[in-house]
């Protein structure tokens, strides 16, 4: 079963191959159906600068919302996490727990 992390991000595979360490596992892109001979085959999607991929929270980036399905780049370094932050602005959101204020009657 697929698992979903707490937090991913989309972002342009454009902004993504500025940094210099960047590759590519098109291997595990999203997989496309395609008519050939009349026949329906699935093949890998290619990536253009104009498609979009996810940051997922432990900074792997995948074709998809899933974290451990469609890895396209996964050699998270240093020098990765910092061009997500200060490149990218990418943020985990850290949320607050709510508090319920009931009332005397409520009691």
């Amino acid at each position: 079963m697929a698992i979903m992390g707490k937090y991913c991000k989309a972002y342009s595979i454009k902004v993504l191959r500025q940094f210099g360490q960047w590759t590519e596992n098109s291997e595990n892109t999203k997989k496309e159906k395609q008519q050939i001979d009349g026949k329906e085959i699935e093949l890998p999607r290619v990536l253009t600068d104009d498609d979009f991929l996810y940051l997922q929270d432990n900074y792997i980036v995948t074709d998809g919302i899933f974290k451990d399905e469609n890895i396209i780049f996964e050699n998270v370094t240093p020098e990765w996490k910092s061009f997500c932050q200060k490149t990218l602005a990418f943020e985990i959101p850290v949320y607050e727990l709510a508090t319920i204020q009931t009332s005397e009657n409520q009691k």
